[in-house]
């Protein structure tokens, strides 16, 4: 039962912020989904529904050997920045996507802004 709801209150959340934060060209929505193993991070230009750079521990080489922990937060956060900085993106608007702003969430988005990325 305890479940259930606090599913139920993160995807309210969730929703309330997607409201509010919508990618841009100029600005696309950087997306970040925490999986219990994996991270994945998109940005994603909403006014025609494309993703244009992503990152994940999902993948060949050194980012295979990464975990959904604070350190693979940091590792991805920058290396999703790099991607996107390579594709021409300065400025993102961070979705947390309805988890708490703290831990792992934070850790990515300080290696991101480290990284060069402005939000």
């Amino acid at each position: 039962m305890r479940t259930e709801k606090k599913l139920k209150l993160r995807q309210l959340r969730r929703y309330r912020i997607r409201k509010k934060v919508s990618g841009t060209t100029e600005r696309p929505r950087m997306a970040v989904c925490f999986t219990s193993e994996n991270i994945h991070v998109q940005f994603i230009d909403d006014t025609i529904g494309k993703t244009l750079a992503a990152a994940s521990t999902v993948g060949k080489g050194k980012d295979r050997e990464l975990s959904a922990n604070v350190d693979g937060a940091k590792k991805i956060g920058a290396l999703a920045a790099k991607n996107a900085l390579d594709k021409g993106i300065k400025e993102v608007v961070f979705d947390r996507g309805g988890t708490r702003y703290h831990g792992k969430i934070k850790a990515l988005a300080d290696a991101a802004r480290e990284a060069g990325l402005k939000f």
